[in-house]
């Protein structure tokens, strides 16, 4: 979805639906957006099925806005980019717990590698989804590496700040979890940098708390206070947050 509201050229609709969706308010951003058109009915099918992911709810009305952007689908690019969305909701929905879906989600990720070429737009966004997958259903981390630094590459050729910001993230995670320290603090510190630049308060709170996990005390306190303000202002939102605001136990493991 484009148009950050980061420059003088964006589309003043985009910029809107943006600022909306940036402040957890995806049926307010819905609500913007025209019926007509195939990109904008499958801008709708994204936005509400961001809103599962951050929400845990609103899985039928997601999976209605995403039937109806299948359906409108015509050009190898849209049907690639409604399968994306496909896998992303599958995957969010196993992530979740809600319901097994890793096999549509395994599918549907294929399907839109098949129809969105590499270099195309929406491929390194594809990438990423791939590399979810890889991580958090597969557990495979060195598959979802590779498909983090495709679409990490992808984004900065792009110019693509917000999937820039969750390929660092991601990246920054598996460093972690290979014990480099290092490595990771630099990029949980650059997918922060980019969403405060971006406005971007619905994300902003993990990515504090992510950064919290490298930082010593007392500054690692610092940014999970932070995270929990935010996390207050946006109603308790990503609900998936709550359980990382509290500081680790002693001797816990931190990685």
């Amino acid at each position: 979805m484009s148009g950050d509201g980061t420059t003088a050229d964006d589309d003043p609709l985009q910029t809107a639906v943006w600022r909306l969706r940036s402040r957890a308010c995806w049926a307010d951003a819905v609500a913007l957006l025209p019926t007509d058109t195939p990109r904008a009915t499958l801008q709708r099918a994204a936005l509400l099925v961001e809103r599962c992911l951050y929400t845990e709810r609103g899985w039928e009305a997601a999976e209605d806005a995403l039937r109806t952007a299948e359906a409108r689908a015509h050009s190898d690019e849209e049907r690639g980019a409604a399968a994306c969305e496909r896998g992303r909701l599958a995957y969010t929905s196993t992530l979740h717990r809600v319901r097994d879906r890793a096999d549509e989600a395994r599918a549907a990720l294929g399907r839109a590698a098949a129809l969105i070429p590499p270099g195309a737009p929406g491929r390194a966004l594809l990438d990423f989804r791939r590399g979810l997958l890889a991580e958090n259903l597969t557990h495979s981390p060195q598959a979802a590496r590779a498909a983090y630094r495709r679409a990490h590459a992808g984004a900065t050729a792009q110019s693509d700040p917000l999937l820039l910001s969750c390929t660092w993230r991601h990246l920054a995670q598996l460093a972690l979890r290979e014990g480099e320290l290092a490595e990771a603090r630099h990029g949980f510190a650059e997918s922060l940098r980019l969403r405060e630049d971006l406005g971007y308060l619905i994300g902003t709170a993990p990515a504090l708390v992510s950064l919290a996990e490298t930082e010593p005390e007392p500054e690692a306190t610092r940014l999970r206070e932070e995270a929990g303000r935010l996390f207050r202002l946006l109603g308790g939102l990503p609900t998936w947050l709550a359980e990382h605001l509290s500081p680790p136990a002693p001797g816990a493991a931190t990685a």
